[in-house]
């Protein structure tokens, strides 16, 4: 278990990339929250496998309307009380 924070930037506001994380963290069984940004960018934390978390960010690049340039990745503690994933 790893837990990420995770900052996308590009065409990622007003496009649905907030609900559409929501919507694939959980098929994978990740935790987690997303939230806009007020510079434009949508940050992350999400947790579970490496595994699950690089096939979500996978999928996120392949949805229509959605355009990631750029993908910064950090490392956090995990949460042991998390048991969800959220838009905030």
């Amino acid at each position: 278990m790893v837990r990420k924070q995770i900052t996308f930037s590009g065409m990622v506001q007003g496009v649905g990339f907030r609900y559409r994380s929501y919507h694939i963290a959980e098929s994978l069984g990740l935790t987690g929250w997303v939230k806009n940004q007020w510079d434009g960018t949508v940050l992350m934390e999400v947790q579970g496998s490496d595994a699950a978390i690089d096939q979500l960010i996978i999928n996120l690049g392949r949805q229509r309307f959605i355009y990631i340039e750029d993908i910064d990745i950090r490392d956090i503690s995990v949460d042991e009380h998390e048991r969800s994933f959220e838009v905030r």
